[in-house]
């Protein structure tokens, strides 16, 4: 059948394995919605043939794809390698030649079984000619074959950020408040890391969606985290600013009371519209002559992405977020009347990078403070799967997205109607064409200031479940990408920064892929609840059957606290939301009974000395078990440090819950301030009570 063989060349799957013997064919309205994003037409049975006859015969003539990986060991990365199977296919005598980074240029002529010669890593230009006469000029990835590996075993945080209020925050968890957290975590508790969500620029709205994993750019960070006073040119306001300043300085202690004092929700929009003004007032002081050079690097380093990042954020403050409602060619980053808009509105274009350079300021320097304190690893910040399609993005990079189309998740166990997320997917023949550039970029602004970086839903490296616009998640079907050469980018400039990855692969995960991410040196993710035998009864993995290549944690922003799972609060939410899949009393009873399955386990490897009963004592059990595996990091929820019980997010809900806006808080809901936080005898003892009992494979 043409569509299929049609579909199979650009990636583009016509049916899916659901379980080990179950088949699931796609709709064919999702493979032709799918090729019709890739720029190919199989809408009749004629069109297809003739859009398959076409990619035959251009693969046919094609010399090499777009992209070409090189995989190097990093030790030996300026040796000879073995070529990958492209390079070791073409023909003997063909001339080759490396142009790279560096503007060096290494020649060679192909011949079987020998060599591709010393290249750098890097991505440098290659070109070929065959000695029939054939050319091809490709993007060559030179990658070491392992991501960093860490020094040894750490144990971390994770925190929402905005949820970590400091005496000194304007409302939600800021930047300082993060450094301040990292550097008494490492100092007083000798821990290696501090995991934070997305910290991605976000779409301004009314309200702001305040998902931190629907951002408008993944590449550039949100203003909304700096604290104003700690920018150096705040020191040199003058009378009249620091008097229009004084004002929202008030405010925001207005705001920070409310959160702390008077059960408020974190509100990031009232937050930034008392932000915005006192940075406009911090960034009208002239910089002085080694800082504004270290911001000329900066916007050198960044260039065109930051321009246009820049000049969106402009038209936002100028139009609305809604790119319909913007004057005619203004949807188009590289149209004339953009261009004029970007000059009429030079004075807040300006504004907005300035303000990128400084939130990354702060980011690299709280990462300074994690590692002058002694962490291993510092800040590990989280990389959202996609970006939202009226964001910052989406607009800027609109060639490299596919149109018409979302990512989410097919019907699995959990949700039979699947999911749709609501993101614009890359276009995996535009990335390749490239060299992988927009994805190389991001990565590298990312890692400028991790000392390792989460990758959510990392599967997506592979492929992604692609929904045609309008449709239901189960009218949608998975779209692959050269997973090898986004692999070797990821590894490579992991490897530039001596940065970790860590792949959030939780959930439905197709073979090969941990295999895959793993023989690359990416770190999964394991998760208490989620360790299981599922070939042996579903029982709990013993510590010493767990993976070392992982995150161990107990729990995840997604899901309840420990102390809402042991006194099951958890279920209590759910069953008040309608969101519980049958009757209360047999979700309870299930609920009731894998925790008692726990406590019996925990109990038998002596975790549990203070008895089951113990709330404060079965959390600091849980954490024993995650120590005594054989990970190499392992995360504490920081909530559960002080027995908070409400989740951060509750997948389902969107008006229902409060997602992403509720503060830390202790067992009794109050919130909790940083300096309450580390000032608190149950934190202390918490982290005490960790060393007891743990004993080998994963001593303290």
């Amino acid at each position: 059948m043409a569509l299929a063989r049609l579909a199979a060349l650009h990636g583009v799957a016509t049916s899916y394995a659901q379980g080990p013997e179950q088949t699931v064919d796609v709709p064919r309205s999702a493979v032709v919605a799918a090729l019709a994003a890739l720029g190919v037409d199989a809408a009749t049975p004629e069109s297809a043939a003739a859009a398959l006859a076409a990619a035959e015969a251009e693969r046919e003539r094609r010399v090499l794809p777009p992209t070409v990986v090189v995989w190097s060991p990093p030790d030996e990365a300026e040796g000879p390698v073995a070529p990958p199977q492209a390079l070791a296919g073409l023909p003997a005598g063909t001339r080759c030649s490396a142009r790279t980074e560096d503007g060096g240029v290494t020649e060679w002529t192909a011949a079987p079984g020998e060599a591709v010669p010393a290249l750098p890593l890097g991505v440098h230009g290659l070109q070929v000619l065959t000695p029939d006469g054939r050319a091809a000029q490709v993007h060559l990835v030179v990658a070491p074959d392992h991501a960093p590996a860490p020094a040894g075993r750490a144990t971390g945080l994770l925190v929402q950020l905005y949820s970590l209020l400091s005496a000194r925050s304007w409302g939600m968890g800021d930047l300082a408040d993060l450094g301040a957290l990292a550097g008494w975590a490492a100092r007083t508790h000798d821990l290696g890391f501090v995991q934070v969500n997305p910290l991605h620029a976000a779409v301004p709205g009314e309200p702001t969606d305040p998902s931190p994993y629907r951002p408008s750019s993944r590449r550039f960070p949100d203003p909304v985290h700096l604290r104003v006073e700690d920018v150096p040119e705040y020191a040199y306001l003058d009378a009249a600013a620091r008097a229009r300043t004084a004002p929202l300085l008030d405010a925001a202690a207005g705001l920070r009371h409310a959160v702390l004092r008077e059960d408020a929700l974190i509100d990031r929009d009232a937050v930034w519209a008392l932000k915005r003004p006192a940075l406009a007032e911090v960034c009208a002081v002239p910089l002085d002559p080694g800082r504004a050079a270290a911001r000329e690097s900066y916007y050198a380093e960044h260039g065109e992405a930051l321009d246009d990042h820049a000049t969106w954020c402009a038209l936002v403050d100028t139009y609305g977020p809604e790119r319909a409602a913007w004057p005619d060619g203004l949807q188009d980053p590289r149209s004339a009347a953009t261009a004029r808009a970007r000059g009429d509105l030079a004075a807040r274009v300006a504004f907005h990078r300035h303000l990128a350079w400084l939130t990354e300021e702060q980011l690299r320097a709280a990462q300074r403070t994690a590692r002058e304190a002694g962490m291993p690893v510092g800040l590990v910040h989280d990389l959202a799967v996609g970006v939202h399609p009226e964001g910052s993005d989406a607009w800027a990079q609109r060639d490299v997205f596919a149109g018409g189309i979302s990512v989410g998740a097919p019907p699995d166990a959990f949700n039979a109607r699947g999911q749709d997320w609501g993101l614009p997917p890359w276009r995996p023949d535009r990335l390749t064409a490239s060299g992988y550039a927009p994805y190389r970029a991001l990565l590298r602004a990312l890692f400028g200031y991790a000392g390792a970086v989460r990758i959510d839903h990392v599967m997506g490296l592979f492929r992604l479940w692609w929904i045609p616009a309008g449709e239901e998640p189960t009218a949608g079907t998975y779209v692959r990408y050269d997973a090898e050469a986004m692999l070797a980018v990821l590894c490579l400039e992991a490897h530039r920064a001596g940065s970790l990855v860590i792949g959030e692969d939780l959930g439905t995960v197709e073979p090969g892929v941990r295999d895959a991410l793993a023989r690359r040196g990416i770190l999964g993710t394991s998760v208490l609840w989620f360790e299981r035998d599922w070939e042996d009864g579903a029982r709990p993995l013993a510590p010493e059957e767990w993976r070392p290549g992982a995150l161990a944690t107990a729990t995840t922003h997604d899901l309840p606290p420990t102390a809402a799972r042991f006194t099951g609060d958890d279920v209590v939410l759910r069953e008040r939301l309608g969101l519980l899949s049958g009757p209360y009393e047999e979700e309870r009873a299930r609920a009731e009974a894998d925790l008692r399955e726990w406590l019996d386990r925990l109990g038998a490897l002596r975790l549990l000395p203070e008895g089951p009963e113990d709330e404060e004592g079965v959390i600091r059990a849980v954490h024993r078990f995650l120590l005594r595996t054989p990970a190499a990091l392992t995360g504490i929820w920081l909530p559960d440090t002080v027995g908070d019980r409400r989740p951060q997010n509750l997948p389902g809900t969107w008006t229902e819950y409060p997602n992403w806006r509720l503060p830390l808080a202790d067992a009794k809901a109050r919130a909790l301030s940083l300096e309450e936080l580390t000032a608190s005898q149950r934190v202390a003892e918490f982290f005490a009570g960790l060393r007891d009992g743990v004993g080998e494979p994963g001593e303290w």
